[in-house]
C-alpha cells in the first residue's frame, strides 16, 4: 500500500467520523422568526398603540407637529423636545389646564428644568451616599432587578402592571400632590398630577413604541395612563421624524404658498417673450406735400419763435433780388430795399421792417412779414425786366 493512499484513506476516516458527530449532536426544527415591521407600521412608532385605542372605540392620529387638539382629548408625547418653541409650549401647558390629558415618556428631551417646574414631576437617580448606604443584600436585589427586562408595579388602590422597557436605575419623583401613581422596589415609575382641569403622567419608561406596546401590560398601561374612555380622541406627538421645511411650508401656510406661486407665474408671464406687439401697428400712408410743409412749419415756429423761417424767407428774397438787381451784393441794407420796391412796386416803409425786424414776433406779424416777403419774391421772380 503506498504512502498517497494510507493519507487519502486518514482523510476519509475522519471526514465521516466528523459527519457522524455533526449528525448525532444536531437535529433539524422549525422556528418561528418574527417578521420585520413594513410599511406604514415600520415608520410609525405608534401603529400598535393607534390600534390598540382604536379598537377600544377611540380616535387617534400621529403627528410630527400640534394641531388644534379640543381640551377633551388627550396628547402622548415621545421624543418631543418640551422647549424648542415657547409658544408652542405654552399653548401645550394651556391645553393640560383647560381639561387636557398629557402622557409623557422618558424620551422628553430638552428644558427638563421647565417641565419640571411646571409639572413637579422629575427624575431622580440614587447618589453615592444612597448607595453606599444600602445593605449588600439590597444592592444586589437592586442589581438583579435591573437586569431584568420587565418589572412589576403596583399601586396603592389598582391592579398591578408587568411594565416593560422601564429606565434603568432612576425613578420619579414630585412636589405636588399624586393623583395616581405605580412603583417598584426603587420607586415610583408612573406618577400622575392634576393641573388645573386637566392632568399630566409620565412614564419612565418607552413602552409604547412600535413591538413593546405588545410586551408585558404596556398595552394595559396605555389605556390606564391616557385614561381612555369611548369615543376619546389620542393624539401621538413625536418629533423623531422631522418634516421636510417644503412639507411644513404646505401644512402651515398653504394659502400663503399658493399666493407666491401665483404671484411669481404673473410675473413670469408678464416678463415672456410675446409672440406679437401688444397693439397692432397702424397701416403706413405717405403725408401728402401741402401736410409735409405745414408741419415742418409748425414745427420752426414752435421751436425758435420762427425766426428760422423768417431768416429762410429773407434768403430767398436776397437770391431772387440778387438775379434781377445788377450789383445787389453791394448795395446797403436801405438801398436793397429801396430797389426791390422799386421793382415790384412795393412800399419801402412796408417791406424793411418785415425785412429787418429783429425782436420777437407774435405769431399774426410773422405770418404778415413772411407773406410779404414771399409775394415779393415771386413778383421778382415773375419780372420779365431785365436787369437793372
Amino acid at each position: 500500500m503506498s504512502r498517497r493512499l494510507i493519507v487519502r484513506l486518514i482523510v476519509f476516516v475522519v471526514a465521516g467520523l466528523l459527519v457522524y458527530w455533526i449528525a448525532i449532536n444536531t437535529y433539524w426544527d422549525k422556528a418561528t422568526i418574527p417578521a420585520p415591521p413594513q410599511n406604514e407600521a415600520a415608520r410609525n412608532p405608534f401603529y400598535g398603540a393607534q390600534h390598540l385605542v382604536e379598537q377600544l372605540g377611540a380616535k387617534s392620529s400621529w403627528d410630527r407637529f400640534v394641531r388644534q387638539v379640543p381640551p377633551d382629548a388627550a396628547i402622548v408625547l415621545s421624543s418631543w423636545h418640551w422647549t424648542l418653541v415657547k409658544a408652542r409650549r405654552s399653548r401645550m401647558e394651556q391645553w393640560v389646564e383647560s381639561g387636557g390629558r398629557l402622557v409623557v415618556d422618558r424620551t422628553l428631551v430638552g428644558g427638563s428644568e421647565a417641565f419640571e417646574r411646571w409639572s413637579g414631576i422629575s427624575h431622580h437617580m440614587p447618589t453615592p451616599k444612597e448607595e453606599d448606604e444600602e445593605s449588600e443584600e439590597e444592592r444586589n436585589d437592586r442589581r438583579s432587578m435591573l437586569r431584568r427586562e420587565c418589572r412589576v408595579l403596583r399601586g396603592e388602590a389598582s391592579r398591578s402592571f408587568r411594565l416593560c422597557a422601564a429606565e434603568d436605575g432612576t425613578h420619579l419623583v414630585t412636589t405636588r400632590p399624586v393623583a395616581w401613581a405605580l412603583k417598584d422596589e426603587l420607586g415610583n415609575q408612573v406618577l400622575r398630577v392634576n393641573l388645573g382641569k386637566g392632568s399630566v403622567t409620565v412614564v419612565n419608561g418607552v413602552p409604547f413604541h412600535f413591538r413593546q406596546i405588545l410586551e408585558g401590560d404596556n398595552a394595559a398601561l396605555l389605556v390606564a395612563a391616557v385614561q381612555l374612555r369611548k369615543n376619546d380622541e389620542v393624539h401621538f406627538l413625536s418629533e423623531e421624524e422631522h418634516p421636510s421645511m417644503l412639507a411644513l411650508m404646505w401644512l402651515l401656510g398653504w394659502p400663503v404658498v399658493l399666493l407666491g406661486l401665483a404671484l411669481i407665474a404673473l410675473a413670469l408671464w408678464r416678463n415672456s417673450v410675446r409672440f406679437g406687439p401688444l397693439v397692432a401697428q397702424p397701416d403706413r400712408a405717405r403725408r401728402s406735400l401741402a401736410e409735409q410743409i405745414r408741419g415742418t412749419g409748425l414745427f420752426v415756429i414752435r421751436f425758435g419763435g420762427g425766426k428760422a423761417l423768417h431768416a429762410a424767407a429773407v434768403r430767398a428774397l436776397n437770391e431772387a433780388a440778387g438775379r434781377r438787381i445788377g450789383a445787389y451784393s453791394r448795395l446797403s441794407t436801405s438801398e436793397r430795399i429801396d430797389a426791390i420796391a422799386r421793382l415790384t412796386g412795393t412800399e419801402a416803409s412796408t417791406l424793411g421792417p418785415a425785412v429787418n425786424h429783429g425782436g420777437a414776433w407774435r405769431a399774426h406779424e410773422l405770418r404778415q412779414a413772411i407773406a410779404l416777403i414771399e409775394s415779393v419774391r415771386r413778383r421778382l421772380l415773375g419780372e420779365k425786366h431785365g436787369r437793372i
